[in-house]
């Protein structure tokens, strides 16, 4: 394990093991709103709130990390209870490949949305949890059960499924035979096809790309397609780094599939 006390974060470096602890499990499960999931780590922000337990974490992280260091427990503790106001980052040490996690979604209505694992997974049901809380209405190890009312509701759970990198995790979805019938009811065009998952995956990132509902018309699919690719169209960028103007372009290329793509199903 490595700490680094930056001045405006804590990072532990530490094996997928450490996160395994129970002392690890329970101060992350009582963060689980505070969380944004990172590729190969976590942030958890602070939250006034939840003070003890974090004050709590941080005793059992620096005897963890002292146990088998050339340092001073109580030294060390004093030096990290200064950064009790600052978030932590935890990131993986290991470089393994990524865990595959199955992830079936079943629609049983327009608002009703089941998420079913294909075995108990903490991380995976964490980060969904922590993009879905507000319409959680039942939940297991395995399982979330959503009520997803509105049209803000549903482009929620469409953001939160365009993430697929989880520590090191990646999560791969299906999606039942009457998905897009069930929750896109109301857009006839739906209705009566039948669409695989990767072209489901496509089309809900599509959407979620060009920042408009499902089943959106040609014309607000025009509109919003115009506003964004004025934001990122290249010739805007007035910067030198090279990884932003490749963020632009890259954007921008996206932006263009997705409208295209769009235009054919709307």
């Amino acid at each position: 394990m490595e700490i680094i006390l930056h001045n405006n974060m804590i990072i532990v470096r530490t094996g997928f093991d450490t996160l395994k602890s129970s002392w690890m499990d329970e101060f992350l499960n009582s963060h689980s709103q505070d969380m944004l999931f990172l590729p190969k780590a976590v942030l958890v922000f602070s939250n006034s709130s939840l003070e003890e337990e974090k004050e709590s974490f941080l005793h059992e992280l620096c005897t963890y990390y002292t146990r088998n260091q050339e340092t001073c427990n109580s030294f060390y503790l004093r030096s990290i209870l200064r950064y009790m106001k600052h978030p932590i980052k935890i990131e993986l040490q290991e470089q393994e490949s990524a865990e595959v996690i199955e992830v079936r979604i079943q629609a049983r209505s327009s608002s009703e949305v089941h998420l079913k694992l294909d075995h108990p997974n903490r991380w995976v049901i964490s980060y969904l949890k922590s993009q879905l809380d507000l319409y959680v209405t039942q939940e297991g190890l395995m399982n979330l059960f959503l009520n997803l009312p509105d049209h803000k509701a549903k482009s929620r759970l469409e953001k939160a499924l365009n993430k697929r990198h989880i520590l090191h995790y990646e999560i791969e979805y299906s999606y039942d035979a009457f998905f897009m019938q069930n929750l896109y009811s109301e857009f006839g065009q739906f209705e009566y096809e039948d669409h695989t998952d990767t072209e489901i995956d496509d089309m809900l990132h599509y959407y979620t790309v060009l920042e408009c509902p499902v089943g959106s018309s040609q014309d607000t699919l025009k509109r919003s397609y115009k506003k964004l690719v004025k934001v990122y169209h290249p010739d805007k960028v007035h910067c030198e780094s090279t990884d932003t103007v490749n963020h632009y372009t890259q954007k921008f290329q996206l932006l263009q599939e997705a409208y295209q793509a769009l235009l054919i199903v709307s």
